[in-house]
């Protein structure tokens, strides 16, 4: 036990100057707000203990660098003058009273019984000026990428109006402004099924990959279309093209297995070495296990056919007129049964075989049914293309 405490004393103190050179590394290399993130979250648990006095010294030496720092660089930006630069000195002015906002949480805090006095600042004006001078200027901003009705310009006006939104919430007519830019922004993609197989896919299958709601596959800039409406100028297509279709013949294959064991078949009496009855110690007749030795031929069936659909996922590009992009995909369904009957003294089977007994030899599907459930994993592939593909828009 007092090795087990030693050693714990021990890991302790470790871990403690480990902690505290972490904390005196990032202040020397001018990493202030890692410091202090590091420093409280030692502080929130017995800070005023003295083992933890060096962490509130290190503290009080890392907020009072990253505020003089944050401050000058504040006044520098505002003598610039530069609109652009209305976000940034909006965002330090939220990082200064986050950071004292953080400090005050633990305060107070003291050294050898001495209260340590931290600088405290009201921002709530500089915050109020800077995000009304923010929210106008990004505002005027997206404003103007919108109005040139091109997509990428409206995709990084839609940036600008949420931004403005997340400081300012319902700013003027911001909302309006980002379902503006969203649908001016977005790219729509029109989808259809191109068979040229020669032979007849099962309407529920082309329907079912079509329904492009239960894909969950439309991103925040692409929209997917089954259906073309006629209000809207496409920018892509993105064209299903069944190239073959394979159905195998209906197979049955068998294995016949020979099982073979010995079982106990009742009893029968233990014959002396004069052909009598053996008796026991208390003179009672003595039975004996039967053994025999049972056989059974086993035969297990396996019903098998499959089929495959290959086809080409190709991605066009409608106001260029081009093929941008195309993929290959294999899907393939394997139906299969097994079951089991047999020949011969069922006893000698084993717990597999009684089980394959239970099985029952079925109808094989249609070559329409099999084409349809490799549907299924066509639709997951055609899923995984389109969900990890970006259209360059």
């Amino acid at each position: 036990m007092k090795r087990f405490l030693l050693f714990t004393v021990l890991v302790s103190v470790l871990v403690s100057c480990s902690a505290k050179k972490q904390i005196e590394t990032a202040i020397s290399h001018g990493n202030y707000d890692h410091a202090i993130s590091e420093a409280l979250r030692k502080l929130e648990n017995n800070k005023d203990k003295k083992r933890k006095q060096d962490y509130v010294v290190m503290l009080k030496e890392a907020y009072d660098k990253v505020l003089e720092e944050d401050l000058a660089q504040i006044a520098h930006l505002k003598k610039d003058g530069n609109p652009e630069l209305y976000k940034t000195i909006y965002e330090s002015y939220a990082d200064l009273e986050a950071r004292q906002n953080a400090v005050k949480r633990i305060m107070p805090l003291k050294i050898n019984g001495k209260t340590i006095s931290f600088t405290f600042n009201d921002y709530s004006n500089e915050l109020v000026e800077y995000r009304y001078k923010t929210s106008d200027y990004l505002m005027d901003k997206g404003l103007d990428l919108l109005d040139t009705g091109d997509k990428f310009n409206a995709r990084e006006a839609y940036s600008l109006f949420d931004y403005v939104n997340s400081i300012n919430p319902n700013f003027e007519d911001v909302i309006d402004l980002m379902q503006e830019a969203h649908t001016t922004g977005m790219d729509y993609v029109y989808v259809s099924i191109l068979n040229e197989t020669h032979q007849i896919i099962p309407q529920r299958l082309e329907a079912e990959l079509l329904d492009f709601n239960t894909y969950g596959l439309n991103q925040f800039w692409t929209t997917y279309h089954a259906i073309a409406d006629n209000t809207i100028d496409y920018d892509f297509a993105m064209e299903l093209q069944l190239k073959r279709i394979n159905v195998s013949p209906e197979r049955i294959n068998e294995r016949q297995l020979l099982r073979e064991r010995q079982i106990v078949d009742g009893w029968e009496y233990l014959l002396d070495d004069n052909g009598n009855v053996a008796k026991d110690s208390l003179g009672n007749d003595i039975k004996i296990d039967k053994i025999v030795n049972v056989r059974a031929r086993f035969f297990e069936v396996l019903q098998i056919k499959s089929s495959q659909v290959i086809a080409d996922v190709v991605y066009k590009d409608l106001k260029q007129n081009q093929i941008i992009d195309a993929f290959t995909i294999d899907s393939g369904f394997t139906f299969e049964n097994v079951f089991g009957r047999f020949r011969g003294d069922r006893r000698a089977l084993n717990r597999d075989d009684i089980n394959l007994l239970r099985q029952r030899q079925v109808r094989f599907p249609t070559d329409e049914q099999m084409v349809y459930d490799s549907g299924e994993d066509l639709k997951l592939k055609l899923k995984n293309i389109i969900s990890s593909y970006r259209l360059n828009s």
